[in-house]
């Protein structure tokens, strides 16, 4: 979102309004934005379009108590607050709609590979072969990579200096993470059939 620039023809304070209809404003401005937004914005870019000291939360809490019995609600992912439909109409979108790779579709490997990668990383592809006993193929990371759930990571300080790979925002969003600290316990991934070590 914006960085700082700020707009003159904004009134953020709206002063001129009575508190009940002031409030319904900031509320209707953090909805705009967040519907605009394809990415999760951040508390510091909300708090651009409402007046001084107002609690972004606040506000938050009563859009998000407004949107219940709607089909979307607002999730707070990545650092940030975005609409997402809720969970119940997902078959209904894929019905309706080609969703084609925007569905994170992955195999049970897959998701064992992309796991180690979020509880290990900067890892290279060699500290994955050394988890899971054998090559990673290029085409994997290739495929996480352009489902934007991975990203290339500091350069390995050893000869050649290889790449690692690290999560992205789009992982935090695609399974529901705050931080990476929401990650689940090993104990859960491994009851879940996810193994690494």
């Amino acid at each position: 979102m914006a960085k700082d620039r700020p707009d003159p023809d904004l009134d953020r304070e709206l002063a001129d309004l009575p508190s009940e209809l002031r409030w319904r404003e900031w509320m209707r401005r953090i909805e705009a934005v967040l519907f605009a937004s394809a990415a999760p914005v951040p508390r510091e870019d909300l708090a651009r379009v409402v007046g001084q000291g107002v609690s972004v939360d606040l506000l938050i809490g009563d859009l998000a108590a407004e949107l219940e019995g709607r089909a979307f609600e607002i999730a707070q992912v990545a650092g940030g607050w975005m609409f997402r439909t809720r969970p119940a109409y997902a078959p209904a979108i894929r019905a309706a709609a080609d969703l084609g790779d925007q569905l994170v579709d992955l195999s049970a490997f897959d998701l064992a590979v992309l796991a180690a990668i979020a509880y290990h990383q900067p890892i290279t592809r060699d500290g994955l072969r050394d988890i899971f006993g054998k090559e990673i193929s290029r085409e994997l990371i290739g495929r996480l990579h352009a489902r934007e759930l991975i990203g290339t990571g500091p350069r390995s300080p050893r000869r050649g200096a290889p790449y690692s790979f690290v999560t992205t925002e789009q992982f935090l969003v695609a399974f529901d993470l705050e931080t990476l600290a929401d990650l689940p316990d090993r104990e859960q991934l491994a009851d879940a059939g996810v193994g690494f070590a």
